[in-house]
């Protein structure tokens, strides 16, 4: 699973994986909505739980923990909802995008 998490965020210029129940989810979805970029979202939620538990598994060993959102521009991880958040509300997370090429 971890390759194929690889594949994604290195193939996807931002990627959030997500619930679509989860608050902190929806505030990182906001905060690229903000940024007027539409970062390719994966609902983990959507999926069987097997693959939900697998994915939540692999990104803990990636990004140090499994919860969600686990957000990547560029390749990298940026953090969750509250660290996408601050930096939208900083400018940052535009600069970032525009880095890679997405939005204005």
């Amino acid at each position: 699973m971890e390759d194929k998490i690889n594949e994604i965020i290195s193939k996807e210029k931002a990627v959030i994986f997500s619930k679509s129940h989860c608050p902190y989810c929806v505030k990182a979805k906001s905060a690229f909505a903000a940024c007027s970029v539409s970062p390719k979202v994966i609902e983990l939620d959507e999926m069987s739980t097997s693959d939900m538990m697998n994915y939540q598994d692999a990104l803990g060993k990636l990004t140090g923990a499994r919860s969600v959102p686990r957000v990547f521009v560029g390749g990298k991880f940026i953090g969750g909802g509250d660290d996408t958040a601050a930096l939208a509300a900083s400018g940052a997370l535009k600069k970032l995008c525009q880095s890679v090429g997405l939005g204005l």
